[in-house]
């Protein structure tokens, strides 16, 4: 099993082209693509079905797949607000892959029938991971995840939403040869591949955990009997003047997958962002349904909390064998948004593990497991890490 990432800056598709597939098959050799997975920035959405085809011809690989990106992820950098495209690519041997198509129309009878969705998906059982690229207008992302949770249950997932689209009917998926204005498009991996997930959510609790008391879609009325804003002031008036300052980068709400866990931390909750307040009622906004009875927590982000996170998920991968390959998906928040230096996510990967071939990009929200459960994050950098695995 071999991996390879190449990035282009070149703003002409052609020379981009030739300058990707010359470094990826002297990697590979001629012959060897098996998975080509392609992200770009939106400077080239105009031209996406032309880069495909372009692509297709010039790696023939066995399947390629790839969207859009605020920002692209690839040869060790991440390239942000300006023109690039990347190619992850593998000769993946005793691995089967299964492309998947999903429409932009039609959603509401695929995902009501679990038998139709597990045979529009095609997917076998022994499946190792699914990977996932949607487009944000016309994807439910929610009850697409649902759905796949549960056909395919315990099956991890990693992907991203495409970002960086103006407006609708952009084309920002490819599919093959073939550059897509809506719907998702995903691929099955099965056979001697390892995949190993990481979603490092980059964010610390702070105060403590509430029960919500009361709640309307994604409105909270009341933490155990009190106006949300009401606890936030508390919390805040605790708080050192650091995290005050950290407060600066935005308030989010953790929403606790195990309430009954009496040891809620880092790992614990589903990043959700304050939307917004009412300072009348004391209502706050968050971006999530939230249920009645569910327990949450206030957290901050800050780049050192992000960084931290991220180092103490890669930890336990430092004393395996190297991967051979990665995909990375992280917030379009994160970057040069949150770090003050460039490379933050993909810089702190290469540290730990060493050289790595790994791509990705900027996303409009990520995709990840955590607890046996596929979600949709936000602040969130989402890593896949692949090995061969034994017959």
């Amino acid at each position: 099993m071999i991996f390879t990432s190449a990035a282009s800056a070149s703003k002409d598709v052609d020379e981009a082209v030739e300058e990707l597939a010359s470094r990826i098959h002297g990697d590979l050799g001629l012959a060897g693509v098996d998975l080509a997975v392609v992200f770009y920035s939106p400077h080239f959405a105009p031209a996406a079905g032309i880069l495909g085809r372009s692509l297709k011809a010039a790696l023939r690989p066995g399947v390629l797949l790839g969207c859009m990106g605020e920002g692209v992820i690839g040869g060790g950098h991440e390239i942000e607000r300006r023109p690039a495209i990347t190619v992850t690519a593998g000769r993946l041997p005793g691995v089967a892959m299964k492309p998947i198509e999903f429409s932009a129309g039609g959603w509401s009878s695929l995902l009501g029938d679990m038998e139709a969705f597990h045979e529009a998906v095609g997917a076998s059982d022994e499946t190792r991971l699914f990977i996932l690229l949607a487009d944000p207008f016309s994807t439910p992302m929610e009850p697409l995840l649902d759905a796949f949770n549960t056909a395919y249950p315990g099956i991890p997932m990693i992907g991203g939403m495409a970002s960086g689209a103006p407006r609708p009917r952009t084309e920002s998926l490819l599919m093959g040869d073939r550059a897509l204005a809506g719907g998702a498009v995903a691929l099955a991996l099965e056979g001697l591949i390892q995949a190993d997930v990481i979603v490092s959510q980059g964010c610390r609790p702070i105060g403590r955990a509430f029960t919500v008391t009361s709640a309307d879609e994604n409105v909270i009325f009341s933490l155990e009997g009190d106006p949300p804003l009401h606890r936030i002031q508390e919390i805040i008036n605790d708080l050192d003047e650091a995290d005050r300052t950290v407060l600066e980068n935005g308030l989010f709400v953790g929403r606790a997958m195990s309430p009954r866990d009496e040891h809620l931390g880092r790992g614990s909750f589903l990043i959700r962002g304050v939307m917004g307040v009412d300072r009348e009622s004391g209502a706050v906004a968050v971006g999530d349904q939230i249920r009645e009875g569910e327990t949450v927590q206030f957290h901050l982000r800050d780049a050192n909390t992000a960084r931290e996170d991220l180092e103490l998920m890669l930890t336990p991968q430092t004393i395996l064998e190297k991967p051979r390959g990665g995909l990375l998906f992280s917030c379009n928040g994160r970057g040069m948004r949150l770090f003050d230096h460039p490379d933050g996510d993909v810089g702190t990967v290469l540290n730990l593990l060493g050289k790595l071939q790994i791509g990705g990009f900027f996303c409009a929200g990520e995709i990840g497991p955590v607890g046996g459960r596929n979600f949709l994050h936000g602040h969130t950098a989402c890593l896949a890490l692949f090995r061969p695995s034994a017959p």
